[in-house]
C-alpha cells in the first residue's frame, strides 16, 4: 500500500506548518491562553488558509478534500497545540454536507467554508459517559419549526460558537438539530479547559431549532468518528513535537559534566517514545483512511486506533516529565502544556478504557491473525 502523500497534500502541510511556527509560537499561545482560550483573530488567519472548507464541496464554497487532508492539517495544528478548534469545522461541515436538507446547507455551509460561522458539536450530557445513545435533550415539534430544551456539558468554545449541532430526542428517537446561539432559550457558560483552550454548558430552553436529521444516531456516529480521526491526527503531532521537545533537553541538560542523552537507560526510554509515536502515527493513518468505511467497520476502526493513541499519549507525556523532572510540569515551561494536551486529548471523544470496551463489543467471531 502507497503511504506517500501528494503533491498538494505536500503543499497544505507546508502551508498549515509555516502559518503554526511563525504565526502561532509559545507566546501567542499563552496569550490566547490567558485571554480565554480561544482568539478570533487566529481563527481568521485559519480560514484564511481555506481550512474552514476542507470537507465541504466546492459547490458550496469549500476545497472538497477528504479525511486525508484533515489529517495532514490536524498533525500540524497538533504540533503547534493550537488552541482554535478547526476539528469542529470539520465535523459540522461533513455531517451538514452529508445529512442536512438542502436549505440548512445553503444557509450554512457557505457560512463555515468563509470561517464567517462556527458551528460546534454539542452532544456531552452529565449521564451520557462518553455512550451516544444516553440523550436527555428532548426536541418538541411545533408546526413546521421544532424546538430544543436540556443542557450539553464540555461544548468547545460553546460561548464563542455562532450555531450547535445538537442530538435530541423527538418521539423516543434521537434526532439531530442545529440551534443558533443567538436564539431566545440558550444560554453558554464558558470557561478555560485544561489544555488552556475553551469550552462551555451550553442550556437551551424551548429554543428554535431546525432539523438536520431525524436519523440522528447515524449522524451522531459519524461525527464522532470524524472528531475521534481528527484527535488521533492531532495527537500525533502533538506527540511528534513532545519527543522532539525531550530530546533537546536531554542533548543540552548536563550531569556528571556530561549531557543525559548520553546515559544508556534514558536513551532506551526515548527509543520506547519513538516506537509509541510511530505506533500512534499508523493508527491514526488507520483512523482516517477508515472514515469512508460502512459504519460498522468504520466504529471499530476508529475504537481500535483510539485505544492505541490513548496509550501512546499516556506513555510519551508520563515518560516526558520524567525525563524532564520537576521543570516539566511548570507553566513557564513549554513541555507542561504539551503535557496538558496530550492529557485531555486521551479522553476526548471517549477516554482509552471507554474505547476498548467498544473494541470488545464490536469484536468479531474472527479477529486478528484469523481475520
Amino acid at each position: 500500500m502507497d503511504f506517500d502523500f501528494t503533491d498538494d497534500q505536500e503543499q497544505l502541510r507546508d502551508a498549515v506548518r509555516k502559518w503554526v511556527d511563525k504565526g502561532y509560537d509559545f507566546e501567542r499561545r499563552r496569550g490566547i491562553e490567558k485571554a480565554g482560550g480561544f482568539s478570533r483573530e487566529a481563527w481568521g488567519e485559519l480560514m484564511a488558509l481555506g481550512l474552514g472548507g476542507l470537507y465541504i464541496p466546492e459547490a458550496s464554497g469549500g476545497l472538497g478534500m477528504g479525511p486525508v487532508e484533515g489529517m495532514v492539517v490536524m498533525e500540524e495544528l497538533g504540533r503547534g497545540i493550537v488552541l482554535e478548534p478547526l476539528a469542529q469545522t470539520l465535523i459540522a461541515g461533513a455531517v451538514l454536507a452529508g445529512y442536512a436538507p438542502a436549505d440548512v446547507q445553503a444557509a450554512w455551509l457557505p457560512q463555515l467554508a468563509s470561517g464567517e460561522a462556527l458551528v460546534v458539536l454539542a452532544h456531552q450530557e452529565r449521564k451520557a459517559r462518553y455512550r451516544l445513545d444516553v440523550c436527555e435533550t428532548v426536541a418538541t415539534p411545533s408546526g413546521a419549526h421544532w424546538s430544543v430544551t436540556g443542557t450539553k456539558s464540555v461544548v468547545p468554545v460553546g460561548d464563542q460558537a455562532e450555531a450547535y449541532l445538537v442530538p435530541a430526542t423527538a418521539g423516543g428517537k434521537l434526532a439531530l438539530f442545529l440551534v443558533a446561539r443567538s436564539a431566545a432559550g440558550v444560554r453558554a457558560s464558558g470557561y478555560n479547559t485544561i489544555d488552556g483552550g475553551r469550552a462551555a454548558e451550553v442550556h437551551f430552553q424551548d429554543a428554535a431549532a431546525q432539523l438536520v436529521t431525524l436519523d440522528g444516531q447515524t449522524a451522531l456516529e459519524h461525527a464522532v468518528d470524524i472528531g475521534v480521526a481528527a484527535t488521533c491526527a492531532e495527537a500525533v503531532g502533538v506527540l511528534d513535537k513532545t519527543l522532539a521537545i525531550t530530546v533537546e533537553y536531554m542533548n543540552t541538560r548536563k550531569q556528571f559534566g556530561v549531557a543525559i542523552a548520553s546515559f544508556q537507560a534514558l536513551r532506551h526510554r526515548v527509543a520506547d517514545m519513538k516506537m509509541q509515536l510511530e505506533l500512534a502515527r499508523s493508527m491514526s493513518y488507520y483512523a482516517s483512511l477508515k472514515l469512508n468505511a460502512p459504519a460498522d467497520e468504520r466504529r471499530r476502526a476508529l475504537a481500535r486506533a483510539k485505544v492505541q493513541l490513548g496509550q501512546a499519549m499516556r506513555y510519551v507525556s508520563q515518560q516526558s516529565v520524567q525525563l524532564h523532572g520537576g521543570i516539566a510540569v511548570t507553566d513557564e515551561y513549554i513541555a507542561s502544556h504539551y503535557f496538558r494536551k496530550l492529557t485531555q486529548l486521551e479522553m476526548t471523544y471517549g477516554d482509552t478504557l471507554h474505547h476498548l470496551g467498544e473494541v470488545s463489543a464490536r469484536m468479531q467471531d474472527t479477529a486478528g491473525v484469523f481475520a
